[in-house]
């Protein structure tokens, strides 16, 4: 298997020692039925990796560099994000740490169009190299294909598991039927995780599974927590809201409905400020309260920073239960 070739030392980012902006502090971790880890409670998303120029490679590998020198360990790709890039930076900064990236929860996926069974041995293979490892610590079905049967994919995924290149398996955007019915074509292991966009506002797709997975051992982890940055207070005063996020961005962004969602999150800034604490807190430890694990976007040092320091002050219940109608719209 190809590895990444090692920099200089004194070329490497995130080397282990005192990171810049103080010591690192422990993330608590979430059990897990299957695999040779726990999960971390909070993590970092990989998705816009790839999406930028050759030159924006140094800040990516930056911020990844700063999110593992702050104590994260939770690291989610995939192999469509950026065609491969998103792997081969991840594992090309993790390889540059003391370590060498051995106590990183490395988590990726297989696209919806590679579910055949030879695809998704390719797959994997193909982003192991790409990762510069021998195994993942959590493997997802990035979504499910209509035209292809859960059978043969939960198969391949289950003989993957048991040659250990994965060590649990999980699934992505999954509602409860396909759920169910995934998790009949394993006869040895099963389903850990069922990672869906979830955050104060999008709800649709967690919501309904919720039940099930808390009745059932399946951890929910939440993509995009913050709402694209609405949740961290962005586009509140009058910023322009890039095309990439409005196509992204689910149905927050649409024109009908921007301007309600701008004013809920005013008046959550308001609360946030009454209560003293980051808008990010409330909106990350809501998810927490609800038994979700928030992975987190970033793209620069700062805001690895800014999401950890909101993760390490946990608001009131009642601040947070108030946050909840404002965000379903009762008046503040």
């Amino acid at each position: 298997m190809t590895r990444p070739r090692r920099a200089p030392a004194s070329k490497r980012p995130g080397r282990a020692g005192p990171p810049p902006h103080g010591p690192a502090e422990a993330i608590e971790t979430i059990p897990l039925p299957v695999g040779r880890k726990a999960h971390p409670a909070i993590g970092l998303g990989l998705w816009g990796l790839g999406r930028w120029t050759t030159e924006d490679e140094v800040r990516t590998k930056a911020t990844i560099a700063r999110a593992y020198e702050q104590g994260l360990r939770w690291f989610d790709s995939a192999e469509v994000y950026g065609s491969g890039r998103s792997e081969r930076v991840l594992g090309e900064v993790l390889h540059r740490t003391a370590t060498a990236g051995a106590d990183a929860f490395v988590v990726t996926k297989v696209s919806w169009e590679h579910l055949r069974p030879a695809q998704v041995r390719a797959a994997l293979i193909g982003s192991l190299e790409r990762l510069g490892r021998s195994s993942v610590d959590l493997y997802l079905v990035h979504a499910p294909d209509p035209h292809v049967p859960l059978a043969e994919t939960m198969a391949a995924l289950e003989a993957l598991w048991k040659e250990g290149k994965v060590g649990a398996i999980g699934v992505s955007n999954f509602s409860e039927v396909e759920l169910e019915e995934a998790a009949r074509h394993l006869a040895e292991t099963r389903i850990v995780v069922n990672q869906v966009r979830y955050n104060l506002y999008d709800r649709d797709e967690a919501e309904p599974v919720r039940d099930y997975c808390r009745s059932h051992g399946i951890l929910l982890e939440a993509y995009t927590p913050l709402a694209r940055g609405l949740l961290h207070g962005r586009y509140l005063d009058g910023g322009r809201v890039p095309s990439e996020v409005r196509q992204f961005a689910h149905r927050l962004f649409e024109p009908g409905r921007l301007p309600e969602i701008l004013k809920r999150t005013r008046e959550l800034r308001e609360l946030a400020s009454s209560a003293k604490v980051p808008l990010a807190s409330i909106a990350l430890h809501w998810l927490r309260e609800r038994g979700a694990a928030p992975v987190f976007g970033a793209s620069r040092p700062q805001q690895i920073d800014e999401n950890l320091a909101a993760w390490k002050i946990r608001p009131p219940a009642r601040v947070l239960e108030r946050a909840d109608r404002i965000a379903q719209g009762a008046r503040a």
